[in-house]
């Protein structure tokens, strides 16, 4: 067999790029889907105790324009 001195070629520098571009690749991706989560489900606590309290509003609002309520909120009253 003759050698020509020919090219070495370090497998282990590619394999480190290769795991760095995946990993690179992952993190990119998993920030993508964090964003998107955010966006979809978080709320910070301010804006829930913020809703909160327009709903009890609007049911207080909505409970005092009833008309003549015959029935209480546990149920038909018996004679």
């Amino acid at each position: 067999m003759d050698s020509d001195g020919g090219n070495i070629v370090n497998f282990s520098s590619y394999k480190k790029t290769s795991r760095a571009e995946k990993k690179r690749a992952a993190k990119q991706e998993k920030e993508k889907t964090a964003a998107a989560n955010r966006v979809r489900f978080g709320r910070t606590g301010a804006e829930k105790k913020r809703e909160k309290l327009e709903a009890e509003r609007r049911a207080r609002l909505l409970e005092g324009k009833k008309l003549g309520a015959t029935e209480s909120e546990d149920g038909p009253q018996e004679s």
